[in-house]
């Protein structure tokens, strides 16, 4: 029995689905919008607001809890330049927003190939223009 396991699964491996949400929120934050389908956006949300979270403490964090809370997250992101973005661009532009740093869009249209949900996942203050 599946008693107080809550991991949404995705159909995946725990290897693969750490390896995907970890290069999702790299790509959200390098982007600040990406297109998804409605599960992945739901599940990255959670742990992209987590990492947001993280890295708003870190404005007035110590020495110590400054490169504690910077190794935390690098333990997910990879890519230095995008850590770097996090913490120096975007903690900043959300440090008086108590949550919610990300918006789930759903689209109308379905995927072709296996008709999932296609849904956009964007941060809330974002500086992205259109195209």
């Amino acid at each position: 029995m599946r008693k107080l396991n809550n991991v949404k699964q995705l159909g995946r491996t725990s290897a693969h689905r750490k390896a995907m949400i970890a290069n999702m929120i790299t790509s959200l934050i390098q982007h600040e919008r990406i297109v998804t389908t409605k599960q992945k956006a739901k599940i990255l949300q959670s742990y992209s607001e987590k990492m947001i979270t993280r890295a708003k403490k870190n404005l007035t964090a110590t020495d110590a809890a400054a490169l504690h809370n910077k190794r935390e997250v690098m333990k997910t992101i990879k890519d230095r330049d995008v850590v770097a973005k996090l913490f120096d661009d975007i903690a900043k532009r959300v440090k008086d927003r108590k949550g919610g740093y990300t918006r789930i869009y759903l689209l109308g249209n379905k995927r072709a190939g296996d008709a999932a949900d296609k849904a956009i996942i964007e941060l809330v203050d974002s500086k992205v223009e259109e195209a």
